[in-house]
């Protein structure tokens, strides 16, 4: 089952590497990692993507817990985040084909931010599993490169309470 973690973490060297050795030493792969600032200089926000059972991963937040610079850790789910990645993708595209990829980009979110004699560069932002469908669509037509960041995912304002099993505040 995969889980989407947030971790607020004090914005200190040697954080993100003490957060990733801990799923490391339990043999979790890690599919999405972003890390990045917050509103406050301070602190970063570390949201991972892993696969792993429910007992598994209530484990690893209470070990996440024990690290001296970890804040606050959030379990997302589909249901109560928001949930986005960014995608530069670069798709062959002959002059004649050009108008119908902008058109199947378009539906898909996905925004022209190149343009080279064979070829065309999107970026997406968007849920990743649409990302994987607009992937799928451009395939046919040659995809030259492609890059996503890492998931990132922030609770909806309709959701927000308080878990006493998940999250817990240190500042």
């Amino acid at each position: 089952m995969n889980h989407t973690l947030s971790v607020l973490v004090e914005n200190q060297p040697g954080v993100l590497t003490r957060v990733a050795s801990l799923f490391a030493r339990r043999g979790f792969n890690i599919e999405s990692l972003a890390v990045g600032p917050t509103e406050r200089e301070d602190w970063s926000r570390i949201t991972l993507r892993v696969d792993c059972s429910q007992h598994s991963i209530d484990q690893v937040v209470k070990q996440l817990y024990k690290l001296i610079n970890v804040l606050k850790v959030n379990e997302m789910t589909s249901d109560d985040a928001i949930e986005r990645e960014l995608m530069l993708v670069r798709v062959t595209a002959q002059p004649k084909d050009r108008a119908d990829i902008i058109r199947l980009a378009e539906v898909f979110g996905g925004r022209v931010c190149d343009v080279g004699p064979t070829s065309l560069m999107f970026e997406a932002i968007e849920h990743p599993d649409t990302l994987y469908a607009f992937e799928e669509i451009l395939k046919p037509y040659g995809i030259k490169e492609l890059v996503r960041t890492g998931r990132v995912a922030m609770r909806k304002a309709t959701t927000e309470r308080t878990r006493s099993s998940r999250m817990r505040v240190l500042a």
